[in-house]
């Protein structure tokens, strides 16, 4: 007897997910059945019935509230519900980051639901249990971090997509036909994000500008800046505004600051700078104690609050310092004229006077508004040919003026006198638990057109000590004098390193022979021994950034947890305020406590702390974008040569390669090694060849040349030639 095929049985649909996200999205409002259906777009009685059904369950799972006869709420006690951040992988795929957490949490690409990176989003949680990796899906974008983007249009016959190269934008942006302005096919362009339809896969948005060709400077650069909605330009009412500023120095106002033009004063800045915000200034006294005036420049006086130069330079927050230009925060007629403490001139400054004995303790120390002179502009070049020759006559070939001059005798000996007190102040730093980061900075020699012809590496010395230890003294004084009489102020904290990133950055040193040795002292006297070992070798420029990335960011606050990396309980930002918004607010916060007044809104002060510590993070990703970008150019003239680099990182899916003499990376994929087939092996942190054994490990020295520099993604693709002990081939 045949057996009878039984029917298959029809899976009845399961509505539990979709709405425990409608209640979410609105947690204060209830829903019946009906108000459910509508929301999902269904209105037959099957779906009905079963969303009927699954509200009953989820009420008996305590996961809903029936509020009344029919209507639900969802459970606000929920923990399975939270608010936080998200942050994007590159592979279309994200981790939810929320401080309630113990760990990230694991976002598929089809849970996004349109949530892009650094999203303020909530996020529904699961997989809770112990032993499984939590994952979720994002029930609601609460905030966008940015909604305008860069990237190259692709213009089809009735719309047009525009496509970014940031890794962790994983959709194009469509634009209608009627929202693409003046841009043409493959031009960059900056677009706005208008709307995104619930059953749109991609974003709906609007050409706001054309930025150029791809791949010409300037467009690339101004890409960079439209990319991090930093300014290229200041708005015509701004510069209207700046050019009707009196700069005149007047009687009247000298006759209210401490004049302090007569004491020897100079400025010590590099080459090419072209606003100088701090002076030293110098006089030995009586008692054989020294008078030494950090002076900075007064930009609280000429920035009146609520002006819309204030408004504007608020905004900005701080100067940008790309590669071949500065994006400053005032004005010109500001940053390189009024403000700008140039030699031979007189200047309205904001100053931290001290008297000092020949062992740095400091006497006596007086805060308040100057006026000063500056007798001589120096280079750190030529400060540092000083110090290391006591010479007076400065040689032609390091001379800011083209031609060797003369010194006077007086400034000679100001200069070693404040070299050897830097010195102490330096060692006093150190011994208290400060940490030397002299990370090697990347620098390019332009021509006229902005093209690189070679690069070179800022190494501090003692000029450049001299000032940091005499500009920190100013910053640490003053925060200690409004810290002390516990008044709202705002400092520059920095919190202690992340033991467990020390921890695996202990496994990536040792490929290079190097420990941190946590039993010898403090983390920052085991972090000074690295940061000395390293020093001149291959890998310092690798080991120099993961240590920094041990580190936590400094950032600006009104509560003041002192700063960890120089070791000082009070510090603040007061010496640059040309070029940082902090700096200004502290001048204006300063003065405002000398003149008697009472605590200011702290509140207030922290948003615009918040604000502040954003905008630098935003500078700071675009000047590296910068390098990046003008690194790939300087290889894009160099593809035939063949350069020697180190390992500094080992992937699945190939190796990333610093070149030794240039510090440019790039990344050697895995199926472009011909020499043998490689697997990756992460406890090694190398690739293995399966036929050979060999390695291509972190620290290794092999020869590459580039395959592709693409100016676009700022991405440098090499080629494996050889490794260093292989012969020519």
């Amino acid at each position: 007897m045949s057996k009878r095929l039984r029917k298959p049985v029809k899976k009845e649909k399961d509505f539990s997910e979709q709405i425990i996200k409608i209640l979410s999205q609105s947690a204060n409002k209830a829903f019946n059945y009906k108000q459910i259906g509508a929301k999902l777009e269904l209105d037959d009685t099957q779906s009905r019935n079963q969303i009927i059904k699954d509200l009953k369950i989820l009420a008996g799972q305590n996961k809903i509230i029936e509020s009344e006869p029919g209507k639900y709420l969802i459970k606000a006690a929920s923990k399975e519900y939270y608010e936080g951040k998200i942050d994007m992988t590159g592979r279309k795929t994200a981790y939810f980051v929320c401080a309630e957490l113990e760990e990230d949490v694991f976002i598929p690409t089809n849970n996004l639901n349109h949530a892009l990176d650094k999203d303020i989003v909530k996020v529904y949680v699961y997989n809770k249990r112990k032993g499984k990796k939590p994952e979720g899906e994002v029930i609601e974008v609460l905030e966008r971090n940015k909604t305008d983007f860069v990237g190259v249009i692709d213009i089809q016959k009735n719309f047009s997509f525009v496509s970014t190269a940031n890794p962790k934008m994983y959709t194009d942006i469509f634009i209608p036909k009627d929202k693409i302005g003046e841009a043409e096919q493959g031009d960059v362009v900056l677009v706005h994000i208008e709307d995104w339809p619930s059953k749109a896969d991609s974003p709906f948005g609007k050409v706001i500008k054309v930025l150029g060709k791809p791949g010409e400077h300037d467009t690339e650069i101004h890409a960079i800046l439209a990319e991090y909605g930093l300014p290229s330009e200041f708005p015509i009412e701004v510069e209207t505004y700046a050019q009707k500023i009196d700069t005149s120095i007047t009687e009247a106002e000298i006759a209210k600051r401490r004049d302090m033009r007569d004491t020897l004063t100079f400025t010590i800045d590099p080459k090419d700078a072209k606003d100088f915000d701090d002076a030293l200034s110098f006089k030995k006294l009586e008692n054989g104690n020294y008078e030494i005036g950090i002076h900075i420049a007064d930009v609280s006086y000429y920035l009146e609050e609520g002006t819309i130069l204030d408004d504007e330079a608020y905004q900005r927050a701080t100067s940008v310092y790309l590669v071949d230009r500065v994006v400053p925060m005032l004005p010109e007629v500001l940053s390189n004229f009024a403000c700008s403490l140039r030699p031979q001139e007189e200047k309205y400054t904001f100053s931290a006077v001290f008297e000092i004995d020949d062992k740095c303790k400091v006497i006596s120390e007086w805060f308040g508004r100057t006026v000063i002179y500056s007798d001589q502009r120096f280079a750190y070049e030529e400060a540092q040919y000083i110090i290391e020759t006591k010479d007076d006559t400065i040689p032609e070939e390091i001379s800011i003026t083209g031609s060797s001059y003369q010194v006077s005798p007086e400034i000679v000996s100001a200069t070693l006198k404040l070299d050897e007190l830097a010195k102490i102040f330096r060692r006093k730093r150190m011994n208290d638990g400060a940490i030397s980061f002299d990370k090697v900075e990347v620098k390019f020699d332009l021509s006229d057109e902005g093209e690189p012809e070679g690069v070179y590496f800022k190494v501090s010395k003692d000029a450049n000590h001299l000032i940091e230890e005499f500009m920190l003294l100013a910053n640490k004084k003053v925060a200690e004098f409004v810290g002390k009489q516990k008044k709202t102020f705002i400092y520059r904290i920095h919190d202690e390193p992340n033991e467990d990133k020390l921890f695996a950055m202990q496994a990536v040193i040792a490929k290079f022979g190097h420990k941190i040795d946590f039993k010898q002292g403090s983390i920052s006297q085991a972090l000074n021994k690295l940061m000395e070992d390293v020093n001149g070798k291959k890998e310092q420029n690798l080991i120099d950034t993961l240590a920094i990335r041990t580190m936590s960011k400094a950032k600006y606050s009104t509560d003041n947890i002192g700063h960890y990396g120089l070791a000082f309980d009070y510090y603040s930002h007061f010496t640059s305020p040309i070029r940082r918004y902090p700096d200004v607010m502290v001048h204006r916060l300063l003065q405002f406590y000398l003149d008697g007044a009472k605590s200011a809104d702290e509140e207030l002060y922290e948003t615009k702390c918040l604000h502040c510590s954003t905008m630098e993070g935003l500078a700071t990703n675009a000047e590296r974008d910068s390098i990046k970008y003008m690194q790939v150019k300087y290889m894009q003239n160099h593809q035939d040569q063949e350069f020697l680099g180190v390992i500094s990182g080992v992937t699945e899916w190939g190796i990333y390669v610093e070149i030794i003499e240039n510090k440019c990376e790039g990344m050697v994929r895995i199926r472009d090694i011909k020499d043998d087939y490689y697997t990756y092996d992460e406890k090694q942190y190398a690739l293995v060849g399966a036929t050979s054994n060999q390695l291509l490990q972190l620290g290794d020295e092999i020869f590459v040349k580039v395959k592709n520099a693409d100016l676009v993604k700022k991405q440098l693709d090499f080629n494996f030639i050889r490794r260093i002990d292989e012969p020519l081939k």
